[in-house]
């Protein structure tokens, strides 16, 4: 019997539709009500290749020439070993990654746009990413915000209540999100991503880290989507036997290679056809794995391959053309003044309820007030104890540059995952986000250090003149917001163990070219000088030496016990600094200017993460290259 047949006698389908048959609400009859409907998804994909470099072979070939279709209502699981390229597939259907990619992938009979796409499906990825400190409600509504544009509060809770009657998440609504179960997590990313009815639903793994019966309602869950007309895709790793049937289609992969597609009835059959029998009371899913994975030989795998090649070839989808396709290139997109909003709003609520983390940054500028304020005990005002004030400035330099900078470097790179994924399903732009960073995070670095800064200028005795008070503080906060930014660049790029270990390595020849030439007597060379002024350091602690010593200052009070006072006439630590021509607005510009520059750059590594250039895809392809070439040198 030929295998196409025997797959029809199974109740299979051969890939066949009959446009006759298929009628404008054949897969929207049971669509959600309170948005606009779509057409149906279906994707199709043809010689697809996806090569990576790899030491000094060149490069290494990860997907190698796979074909497939992906229907709209169906729910299809992609199979296959540990580094078949599954995920890989996956990432590349999405437009998560497109790189290193050569073939063709239409979207309903035409080439794929790859913006257009993302407008009409979402991609969620295997680690449950999600905004920390929100309940379940107040996440979806963000969501909403950001996803549905200028649609009336109305619509809106609608979309909620429904998403979350769909997921069985109405007893979690109140619950916040780091209190979650991991079902309730998952669903959770699935119902973010649910609230403006995409057509096509990506997913890496959605069973990891899941309990049987937590993934078996996942996949229920999944199931159910593709009765509203989406086209749900996701990679699995070893599914059980009674969560492999709920899928009506699946897409093994092997080495890169495809060794079946087709419906779940038809795997065991086709494997027959083949010639290896699976076993009674044995999970089909398993054992297609253990055969691509070769441990009943290698031979098995090709024959597979072979008889995909040759008996299951890929028939065009026949479906009939609709309007509401257009709707997606129609879909209203809110503005960036909009985005701004939802996005500060978002951020100043999880502000609020980290109090802990507030308490504690509190607590800390407090103790360090005392401490710092002890060491320096009323220096401000003895002229006897100028040198020791002068370190007392470069201390809180010190404090303003790695106080500001660690927890940056500790929490930043996580905070891009997240950005990452809202990023690429299409939730804001990156503008409007860094914008509201930005200016939320002001506030609470100001209040933070002026606790601090109000304790060690008073403890010190530092001049009670409003003017130096105000220059003083300015200088400080400046170094600290250049401290931040230079740490948001760092973790742009870099994930926390690199970060926490390029940061600090990158301020210690800051600190020592900021004090450098101090107390020499003779003028430095002009190389020396443009070497000195490299760290921003040194504007701060020329700004603020100049702050207390400058604009004509009276001579300081010397203790009657000191019968030399070297520094009792202010203008004799500036000469000895080396600081008698400082221009203190001049300083202050300067490090405005430096602030400026760190924003933009960490704004440019911010956005270079998440959509690089040619330069960006070079420079981590020389990157890779490297790596490789070290891995196999080990």
């Amino acid at each position: 019997m030929p295998l196409k047949s025997e797959f029809n006698a199974e109740g299979g389908n051969d890939g066949v539709h009959d446009c006759s048959k298929i009628t404008p609400t054949h897969y929207t009859t049971l669509s959600m009500s309170h948005l606009k409907k779509m057409e149906p998804i279906d994707i199709e994909f043809n010689d697809l290749t996806y090569t990576i470099p790899y030491g000094r072979k060149g490069s290494k070939v990860i997907i190698s020439g796979v074909s497939g279709q992906f229907k709209a209502g169906e729910l299809t699981a992609i199979l296959g070993p540990s580094g078949a390229g599954k995920s890989t597939l996956l990432n590349i259907l999405a437009g998560y990654r497109s790189t290193g990619v050569s073939g063709h992938v239409t979207v309903n009979g035409q080439a794929r746009e790859a913006k257009l796409l993302k407008k009409l499906s979402c991609y969620i990825m295997q680690e449950d990413l999600l905004q920390p400190r929100l309940t379940v409600f107040e996440a979806l509504q963000f969501a909403a915000d950001l996803k549905l544009g200028n649609v009336s509060k109305e619509t809106k809770i609608a979309a909620i209540e429904e998403v979350l009657e769909i997921l069985r998440l109405k007893r979690a609504k109140d619950t916040v999100t780091e209190r979650l179960s991991g079902g309730e997590k998952k669903r959770l990313s699935i119902a973010l991503e649910l609230v403006n009815n995409p057509a096509v639903i990506f997913l890496d793994e959605p069973t990891t880290g899941l309990d049987e019966i937590s993934a078996a309602q996942c996949i229920d869950l999944l199931k159910s989507l593709t009765q509203l007309g989406r086209t749900v895709i996701c990679s699995l790793h070893t599914p059980s036997a009674s969560i492999f049937a709920k899928f009506d289609h699946t897409y093994v992969v092997a080495g890169g290679q495809c060794v079946y597609r087709g419906t779940v009835n038809n795997l065991v059959p086709f494997l027959r056809q083949v010639g290896i029998e699976c076993p009674k009371h044995y999970n089909p899913a398993d054992f297609v794995i253990e055969v691509s994975a070769g441990e009943y030989g290698s031979e098995w795998t090709n024959r597979m391959i072979n008889a995909v090649n040759t008996e299951l070839p890929i028939v065009p989808i026949c479906r009939s053309k609709r309007h509401e396709f257009q709707l997606a290139k129609e879909m209203p997109k809110i503005s960036w003044s909009d985005q701004f909003l939802i996005l500060s709003r978002r951020m100043m609520l999880q502000l609020y309820r980290n109090k802990n983390y507030m308490y504690l940054k509190i607590g800390l500028h407090v103790f360090l007030g005392f401490i710092i304020g002890g060491l320096f005990l009323n220096v401000g005002n003895d002229g006897s104890k100028t040198l020791f004030n002068f370190g007392f400035c470069f201390a809180c330099l010190i404090l303003f540059l790695y106080v500001p900078m660690l927890p940056v470097l500790l929490q930043f790179p996580s905070e891009v995952q997240l950005v990452k994924r809202e990023y690429f399903n299409m939730w804001y732009n990156l503008s409007p986000y860094y914008c509201a960073f930005t200016l939320i995070n002001i506030p609470v670095q100001v209040l933070v250090s002026s606790i601090y800064l109000s304790m060690v200028y008073v403890i010190t005795g530092q001049p009670m003149e409003l003017f130096r008070c105000t220059m003083f503080f300015s200088v400080c906060f400046m170094c600290m917001f250049i401290a931040e930014s230079m740490a948001l660049a760092i973790a742009s790029t870099l994930n926390i163990v690199n970060g926490t270990f390029v940061g600090p390595a990158i301020s210690v020849p800051l600190m020592l070219l900021a004090v450098q030439g101090l107390g020499e007597t003779q003028t430095l060379p002009i190389y020396r000088k443009l070497i000195m002024y490299l760290s921003y350091i040194r504007y701060g602690l020329e700004g603020l030496i100049t702050a207390l010593y400058g604009f004509n200052r009276e001579n300081l009070y010397c203790p009657p016990s000191e019968i030399f006072c070297e520094f009792r006439a202010p203008r004799q630590i500036l000469l000895t600094m080396q600081m008698e021509h400082v221009v203190f607005w001049v300083d202050f510009v300067a490090l405005i200017i430096i602030l400026i520059l760190l924003k933009i750059l960490t704004y440019y590594l911010l956005r270079q993460r998440l959509k690089p250039n040619r330069t960006f895809q070079a420079l981590h392809l020389i990157g890779r290259l490297i790596k490789s070439h070290l891995n196999i040198n080990t």
